[in-house]
C-alpha cells in the first residue's frame, strides 16, 4: 500500500474553483454595499488576478505546513478551520484594500471586507471539504519493495 502524493495540478485546479465561487461573491456584495453593479464587476475583475496568486501561494504553504500533535497531523475537520481563517486573513486584507483604491471610499472596502468574512468563511469551508473528497490530483505511491 502506497502513500498519497499530491500533484500542483490540484492546487491550480482549487485555485480556480475557489475564484469562480469568490468571485461571484465578491460581486455581488460589493454591488448591494456600493448600489453600483459596475463597481462590483470592478472589484471583481482585479480581485481574479490578485486572489489566484494569493490563494495558489497559501496553498502551496499550507500543503508545506505540518501541522501536528505529537506527531500526529491534525484531524481534517481542525485543519480545515484554521486553513480557512488564515485565508480569511489575507483575503479580507486584498478585498479592503482593491474596495477602497476602485471606490476611493475606504467606508465601503471596510464594508465589504467585513461582510466577506462571514460569506467567504463558510464558502471557503464548504470548498474545503469538497475537495477533500475529490482525488483529482492524488496519486499513489508505491513503497520501495512493496510493488
Amino acid at each position: 500500500m502506497g502513500t498519497k502524493l499530491v500533484e500542483k495540478k490540484r492546487h491550480i485546479a482549487k485555485t480556480i474553483t475557489w475564484r469562480i465561487v469568490g468571485t461571484i461573491d465578491t460581486i455581488l456584495l460589493s454591488w448591494l454595499i456600493t448600489g453600483d453593479p459596475l463597481m462590483g464587476l470592478s472589484i471583481g475583475a482585479v480581485e481574479v488576478i490578485t486572489k489566484m496568486v494569493l490563494y495558489y501561494v497559501h496553498e502551496r504553504v499550507w500543503f508545506n505546513v505540518n501541522l501536528s500533535k505529537e506527531g500526529k497531523l491534525l484531524e481534517s475537520r481542525k485543519r480545515h478551520l484554521v486553513k480557512t481563517l488564515t485565508w480569511r486573513l489575507v483575503g479580507t486584507l486584498d478585498t479592503m484594500t482593491l474596495a477602497w483604491l476602485i471606490t476611493g471610499n475606504p467606508i465601503a472596502g471596510l464594508q465589504i471586507g467585513l461582510a466577506e468574512v462571514f460569506s467567504k468563511m463558510l464558502l471557503y469551508y464548504l470548498h474545503e471539504r469538497v475537495w477533500y473528497k475529490s482525488t483529482y490530483g492524488l496519486r499513489t505511491a508505491n513503497k520501495k519493495g512493496y510493488e
